[in-house]
């Protein structure tokens, strides 16, 4: 037993669920539906109510949202496995990313939902998670019991192989968690399918629904089949398609996994010995496309496990997309509004036209100059043009004022960062984005504001943001004076080193300006 487990033999299986979310109308839709289902509900607001609830309650599951206050849902996860690692904990999020779903290995939880949820599949994953929970627990109870050598090493290997497999479709959860798009999506399932089943080959096919032909949109294979290949593997429809394809449409029109053999000749080591697999990738009950794997060499086969992996994979890959497909559309949306409220700080203030614009285009070059992630510079993208949306909760006699403003004046000039992050906020962005709006105008030596943070204390980002919005603050005309000479401007920023500005940032931006790649 695991040294950490706190198990107790006569535990209720049939338990309470409990739902920690900071948001009171997804508890409320949540218990409504599961106690409709029959089941027995509790709800807390975040993770400290919920170990609270713990050390009252025997809940049988959790499922919890990552960004809560005072506690968040990783954090939460780690403290139940502590306190008891029989609790399946399902982390729900709107903004998956890869390091999140990494820490979700490392704590323990057995499943990753992206936000919007689906109620339907909710109960499913219960269903599934509580099953493995009364068998787990099952295992655990007749561990107690047996006596003997060959009973407990049985036991063991029993267990084992359910972490394995656990940990088999964690990885594929995380694995597809941190795709950001569907061409993406598709490369990773062929590429998946061939290291967990081994096969010669993997291919996806996207359904033409006017024809109902499958046509080939991503292919991986072994690197040992690859070596046999006397032509270029990568032409469409290679002899094994060509012979199979019959079975591939009539295996989407059924829209169940197939797995199919093909033993001719036992003693052969050529193509009469096949192995195949076809799994339909259906969403919003529709097949969209169509994973096949296939061993064609040798006597390996492909088994019912296998079939049970890719068919996994298919569901949430369609999941996946699906939720790829709303975030996109919602994000459209979001964005056209935030745009329009810069529009409409711009058009109060034509100084600053196209400031946000300028500043994001100098933050991604010293972001990258400086090694930043393709996820850093993603949100330098989306916060850049953002970082002065609070100056809409400015009036127009402070914002617009040609003169130097005066002590009260300046304190409400420097409530537009708290208004900016507040207002993107409540409009659901990333905490990522609302520490850049909020911060950037933080000094290194921790006499900025609104928090008057120092050096490593300061968002990364919103570091990068400061340089990059002082520089063209400076080289852009305002209301209360000309823009400044060049090279007084290269001065004061090298002079502000370390006291104002991040040194590395500082230097990462002259060494672009000098090379004209800032202008």
């Amino acid at each position: 037993m695991h040294k950490d487990m706190k198990f107790n033999q006569t535990q209720d299986i049939n338990g309470p669920i409990l739902f920690v979310d900071d948001e009171e109308n997804i508890l409320e839709i949540a218990v409504e539906f599961f106690q409709h289902k029959g089941y027995s509900v509790i709800t807390a607001n975040n993770g400290v109510e919920a170990l609270n609830v713990l050390s009252s309650e025997k809940v049988v599951c959790c499922f919890t949202d990552i960004n809560m206050p005072e506690m968040d849902g990783l954090e939460l996860a780690e403290e139940i496995r502590k306190i008891d690692n029989t609790i399946p904990v399902i982390i729900m999020t709107g903004y998956p990313s890869l390091e999140n779903s990494i820490r979700t290995l490392k704590n323990g939880v057995v499943d990753f939902l992206i936000k919007p949820v689906n109620l339907n599949q909710m109960e499913v994953c219960v269903q599934r998670v509580l099953r493995e929970r009364k068998l787990f627990i099952k295992n655990i109870l007749l561990s107690k019991e047996v006596e003997g050598k060959e009973r407990l090493e049985k036991l063991n290997k029993e267990l084992v192989y359910k972490l394995e497999e656990l940990q088999t479709l964690n990885k594929i959860m995380a694995d597809l968690s941190a795709i950001n798009n569907t061409t993406d999506i598709f490369r990773l399932i062929v590429e998946i399918t061939i290291d967990l089943t081994k096969a010669d080959e993997s291919k996806f096919f996207v359904i033409n629904e006017s024809e109902h032909i499958p046509f080939e949109v991503s292919s991986s294979f072994s690197e040992s089949y690859l070596k046999t290949l006397p032509q270029n593997p990568k032409e469409p429809f290679s002899p094994i398609d060509h012979r199979f394809q019959q079975t591939i449409i009539e295996t989407i029109a059924d829209e169940i996994p197939l797995l199919v053999s093909e033993n001719k000749n036992v003693d052969s080591n050529d193509n009469d010995n096949l192995s195949l697999m076809i799994v339909p990738l259906k969403i919003q009950e529709k097949v969209f496309g169509v994973l096949t794997a296939s061993m064609k060499k040798g006597l390996k086969r492909f088994t019912d496990k296998e079939l049970y992996y890719l068919s996994f994979m298919t569901q949430r890959a369609a999941y996946a997309i699906e939720n790829l497909a709303l975030y996109e559309h919602i994000n459209r949306g979001l964005m056209t509004t935030l745009k329009a409220f810069v529009k409409a700080i711009e058009a109060r203030d034509p100084y600053t036209k196209e400031h946000s614009n300028r500043v994001t285009e100098i933050a991604i070059a010293i972001g990258k100059q400086v090694g930043c992630s393709d996820e850093e510079i993603d949100i330098l993208k989306i916060s850049g043009p953002l970082h002065d949306i609070g100056k809409i909760g400015i009036r127009d006699e402070i914002l617009l004022k040609p003169g130097r403003l005066t002590e009260d004046e300046f304190e409400k000039i420097k409530e537009h960062p708290d208004i900016g992050a507040d207002i993107i906020g409540q409009l659901g962005m990333w905490d990522e984005h609302q520490q850049i709006i909020r911060h950037h105008h933080e000094r290194f030596d921790g006499t900025g504001y609104p928090s008057k943070l120092k050096r490593e204390e300061i968002p990364r980002l919103a570091r990068i943001v400061s340089v990059a919005d002082s520089y063209d603050a400076m080289a852009s005309d305002r209301a209360y004076r000309k823009k400044m000479d060049p090279l007084k401007i290269l001065a004061i920023m090298a002079d502000c080193s370390g006291t104002q500005f991040d040194p590395e940032y500082v230097d990462a931006f002259l060494a672009l300006y000098h090379e004209g790649k800032i202008s």
